[in-house]
């Protein structure tokens, strides 16, 4: 308890003041000399994800004291993804902060980050990466699978699956609600690849995590295992003295993005790792992510993607053995928590015959290149993003017209108009779902498929826009395009009835209006509204744009902006 002392001015009396508070704590002062772990702890009944971390902590504060630590919980804002409004990402960057500040300010040699629901494990990475103490993470799994009718049920997938069945009259009302009952059955995150299950296998790549625990499932008693096995490793990592900066390395990064492409992992995590590597420094470039998807196999056969969820993943091996599978192109002498390298702890994973068609061998992929493509064109001039493996394959080169909204709530208050004119081969565009325009880029980049169109029997179509889409949503869906409609960036000056072109394979998104005709329509732009106070003004007065995190720029290590970026060899 030697450090981080409230300032009074006399730092003996802080000192003897803390003693005397602290003894409340029922902890004798010998307790306070050994290694002070830090719980940062994400409960929160609003975020149902994270209903279960109760138990979770007690299990890692028996670990600590174990292994001869003294933990001491304490609580940071927590984002649940289905109850915040308008979106999570919107407090992503504050809940990075309250951990940063959090973590600096209070008495502790090491810290267990605790979380799980698709925000908080950047938020926790990003403000752990910015204090730099020893820091491991521990997420809350996923949960079990739901089933209905003996079908498998995923959340989020067929929530969304569902509801798009439904607008389309081909399941009533009655049916749909038995669905919903099924569709989130126990404690945990959603148990499909979305954004939460990818930014765990992402961070147990980095080496962030002990081997095994991004992928068990969250009511699981191995979980509560590996919370212990968790709460004494932070002691050996605070007397190994190895600190987020010396383990989320350029390469570790690439490591990450690898397992990304090979799970076909969420668009999200795109954002989600530029963000956490900016804060130490490290350039992530959109080029790298394309560069490493065009020459990672996918192996794991996971929805959206593929066919299967955590709950198989887990019995597969998880992300060690997949990691083991993507050997022959990792950096395996990346350290992780343990002090050991990567290939060290994953050398022993394996994947059981019974289970290789969930994780497949590097030789026998699903298919030859990552889940994700980087496009770039007059429209993006800065680059956007499309989960390809999830998109329909006919639509992947496309020339339509566009459908234009100008905003979510516009798209929402005309895409099951009867008379908005649209075809199947139209493409819609979505303006000012960005960053700065939403605020908070939402994940509303799944624009519904009109209803009329729903009625005809279309289930996707191309749709383009500078939100983001749930890591669980899947069709051909153009995202992240920068700069933003909120900034002018090209997407805000495309009008109804323009033509675009997207071929993946070339990596061009283009649109078909001449540049004379979109200087005109730039001198008619009008700059959005800023919010008049509080936190959302903050947000759009300093956040960075898809392409650079989403993070404040404020935030980033300026000491550090010289540094190279980060390449794949």
């Amino acid at each position: 308890m030697s450090k981080s002392y409230t300032s009074y001015g006399d730092k003996g009396f802080s000192k003897f003041l803390r003693s005397a508070f602290n003894r409340h704590l029922g902890y004798s002062e010998s307790d306070f000399d050994k290694p002070i772990i830090g719980i940062c702890n994400t409960y929160s009944e609003i975020n149902r994800c994270h209903s279960h971390l109760k138990p979770i902590v007690e299990a890692v504060k028996r670990g600590v004291i174990m292994a001869g630590g003294t933990p001491l919980e304490f609580p940071t804002i927590s984002l649940g993804e289905i109850n915040i409004s308008p979106t999570s990402m919107l407090y992503r960057n504050l809940a990075s902060i309250d951990t940063e500040e959090m973590i600096r300010a209070q008495p502790m040699d090491g810290v267990v980050l605790l979380g799980g629901c698709d925000k908080v494990t950047p938020a926790q990475l990003m403000g752990a990466a910015s204090a730099n103490i020893p820091s491991i993470f521990l997420t809350g799994g996923p949960m079990m699978n739901g089933e209905y009718e003996g079908k498998t049920l995923g959340a989020c997938s067929d929530c969304r699956f569902y509801w798009q069945e439904f607008r389309a009259g081909k399941i009533d009302e009655p049916k749909l609600m038995e669905i919903n009952e099924a569709l989130a059955p126990t404690a945990g995150h959603c148990m499909v690849m979305g954004s939460a299950s990818t930014m765990a296998v992402c961070t147990e790549a980095l080496g962030m995590m002990l081997p095994g625990a991004a992928a068990i499932p969250a009511t699981h008693n191995k979980r509560l295992q590996l919370a212990l096995e968790t709460g004494k490793q932070i002691v050996e990592t605070v007397k190994l003295g190895l600190k987020p900066s010396d383990i989320m390395t350029k390469n570790s990064f690439v490591n990450a993005i690898r397992l990304l492409m090979a799970v076909g992992g969420s668009t999200n995590a795109v954002i989600h790792l530029i963000a956490v590597a900016g804060r130490l420094g490290i350039k992530l470039p959109l080029a790298l992510f394309d560069e490493i998807s065009k020459t990672t196999p996918l192996l794991g056969n996971l929805r959206p993607s593929g066919a299967y969820q955590m709950e198989d993943f887990y019995r597969a091996g998880g992300a060690s053995a997949l990691l083991r599978e993507l050997s022959p192109l990792l950096h395996l002498e990346e350290r992780t928590v343990t002090g050991r390298t990567l290939g060290e702890e994953i050398k022993d994973a394996n994947v059981p015959e019974a289970y290789r068609d969930i994780i497949r061998p590097l030789h026998e992929p699903l298919h030859d290149d990552g889940g994700i493509a980087v496009l770039t064109g007059n429209l993006a001039p800065n680059g956007a993003v499309i989960k390809t493996k999830a998109a329909s394959p006919h639509l992947l080169k496309h020339k339509g017209r566009a459908i234009v909204f100008t905003s979510i709530q516009d798209m929402e208050e005309r895409i099951n108009a009867p008379d908005l004119e649209v075809n199947k081969e139209d493409i819609l565009v979505l303006q000012n779902a960005g960053p700065i325009a939403a605020p908070g880029m939402p994940e509303a980049g799944m624009l519904p498929i009109p209803k009329k169109l729903l009625e005809q029997g279309v289930r996707d179509m191309v749709r383009i826009s500078d939100a983001r889409m749930s890591g669980t949503a899947f069709g051909t869906i153009i995202l992240h395009v920068a700069p933003e409609a909120g900034v002018c960036g090209p997407i805000a000056l495309v009008q109804t009835g323009d033509v675009i072109e997207i071929d993946v394979s070339t990596r061009g998104l283009h649109l078909h209006v001449t540049d004379d005709i979109l200087e005109q329509r730039k001198k008619m732009w009008k700059p959005i509204t800023i919010s008049e106070r509080g936190y959302t003004r903050l947000y759009q007065q300093h956040v960075l744009q898809a392409e650079e995190g989403c993070d404040f720029d404020f935030l980033l290590p300026k000491a550090k902006e010289k540094e190279e970026a980060v390449s794949n060899e």
